[in-house]
């Protein structure tokens, strides 16, 4: 437990910064999954908008520090690819 007024400051901090990424963490998670979705639909061009609208949401994660700059990257490449899929 907390004793010093640093570390009691330090861990209501904490708190907050983790409800904060919390809900950023599962905005993008939804993003994510509406994607999947269109895919799994095998709906192109609801694919196309769908990752359109989530790659900022990607990427503000990146800003943020809630996600790594490389695991968003490989998201996106993954995903991007399997949307370019759909069209042929």
């Amino acid at each position: 437990m907390a004793n010093t007024p640093q570390s009691k400051k330090r861990a209501r901090q904490a708190e907050r910064r983790y409800a904060v990424n919390k809900a950023r963490r599962s905005r993008i998670r939804t993003y994510l999954r509406k994607v999947e979705e269109a895919i799994a639909s095998g709906d192109y061009a609801a694919a196309e908008a769908a990752l359109k609208t989530a790659q900022p949401e990607l990427m503000r994660g990146v800003t943020k520090g809630v996600l790594h700059k490389n695991t968003v990257a490989r998201k996106m490449s993954r995903l991007s690819s399997r949307v370019k899929g759909l069209k042929a």
